[in-house]
């Protein structure tokens, strides 16, 4: 490895832009090298911006190429799983944008190709990046809340309320009678991420329902509107060996800003609100309260969660997408065992997932471990 990390992006699209290359290029001990995309205009539009001069459009030159040393996948969904597994076999660190596959198995297979390759893999959870996410598992780590009993997530997502708004990641042609994962799968699972997470324990069963309240849409690749049937709203609830009951709630049709995250935590001696909401300025937001002060008061943030220079008076996508690189970063330069949010992680989220989809087609109580007897 040279004196700097030397990063590939593969996806040079409108979210590698706003997050993933800024992203990497705002820590010093980083150079963004190559991109790659099949689209050649969007390619050189993306190496002009970022000043990259190596642009490909066949991925596998760049897990080629010794000089390079993580490969970060920023494709549509359907290219995820090829090009992780790729890099990996090449022996590259890998970022991927969520989900690396939509079974949890392939996804747990990639998790342990790496560790026998001796590289580190992270997954797309840009929210658990957030400064105000990491405060407050810090505060959580160090008994702010007590015993946790309860976790409410939320991802209120307005984005697609309006039916003409184009839907990107579906399938046009998928079967109209039955319901497909996709506010829960392609928004959902940061919040799920973060439930986890926090929660400081296994989730040992989940039941709850999808709903598809907008049937007829707008597919952003045939700029036609038809029959849609995905899941644009849901709630979950979920319980934990630890005792704790969660609930989860995702959708496409609650109106409110992005990017809509809240994560709430309720324990024996206190409680923590995290809102992850572009809101007056401000992108992120911790209150807090105890058993003995039960009014929640807005806390500062200290710095440490912050890249040099940071506030939360950026834009959400870049502030997160920079905590998430810098973190990712420092786990490979240090050369240690720590790698949060990794290829495993990603596997449980997706397992839950799975176990949410199997939940309201059996309109039953599920058990994890989902492969268990």
């Amino acid at each position: 490895m040279t004196d700097k990390l030397r990063v590939a992006v593969v996806g040079a699209g409108r979210w590698a832009q706003r997050a993933h290359i800024p992203g990497w290029q705002r820590d010093p001990r980083v150079e963004v090298v190559a991109l790659a995309d099949t689209d050649p205009a969007i390619l050189a539009e993306a190496g002009e911006k970022f000043g990259v001069r190596k642009l490909v459009t066949d991925y596998r030159e760049l897990c080629a190429d010794p000089d390079i040393d993580v490969i970060d996948v920023a494709t549509a969904n359907r290219a995820h799983y090829e090009i992780s597994a790729a890099a990996l076999e090449a022996g590259k660190h890998v970022l991927c944008e969520k989900p690396v596959h939509h079974d949890f198995h392939e996804t747990r297979a990639l998790s342990e190709l790496a560790k026998t390759k001796g590289v580190k893999t992270k997954l797309g959870f840009t929210f658990r990046y957030a400064p105000a996410v990491q405060y407050a598992k810090s505060l959580i780590d160090a008994g702010f809340v007590g015993t946790p009993y309860i976790f409410n997530g939320y991802e209120q997502n307005s984005q697609w309320i309006d039916p003409a708004t184009p839907m990107r990641q579906v399938d046009p042609n998928a079967d109209p009678d039955v319901i497909a994962t996709s506010s829960i799968e392609g928004y959902g699972a940061p919040i799920i991420d973060i439930m986890h997470w926090w929660s400081g324990a296994e989730l040992e069963s989940v039941v709850g329902t999808m709903r598809n309240f907008v049937p007829e849409r707008m597919v952003r690749d045939t700029g036609k509107t038809q029959r849609l049937n995905i899941d644009d709203g849901d709630m979950w609830i979920g319980e934990f060996s630890n005792g704790m009951l969660a609930s989860i709630q995702s959708s496409y049709v609650t109106v409110g800003n992005f990017p809509g995250i809240e994560a709430r935590i309720y324990g024996s001696e206190g409680a923590i609100i995290v809102r992850l909401v572009d809101e007056f300025g401000i992108c992120q937001t911790i209150k807090t309260a105890t058993k003995n002060e039960v009014e929640f008061v807005e806390r500062p943030i200290p710095q440490e969660f912050f890249p040099t220079g940071g506030t939360s008076e950026e834009d959400w996508d870049f502030l997160f997408y920079s905590c998430l690189c810098q973190d990712f970063a420092t786990e490979i330069l240090s050369g240690g065992a720590a790698n949060q949010g990794d290829f495993g992680q990603g596997a449980l989220v997706q397992e839950t997932i799975n176990a949410y989809e199997r939940s309201f087609r059996s309109r039953s109580w599920v058990n994890l471990p989902l492969d268990a007897a």
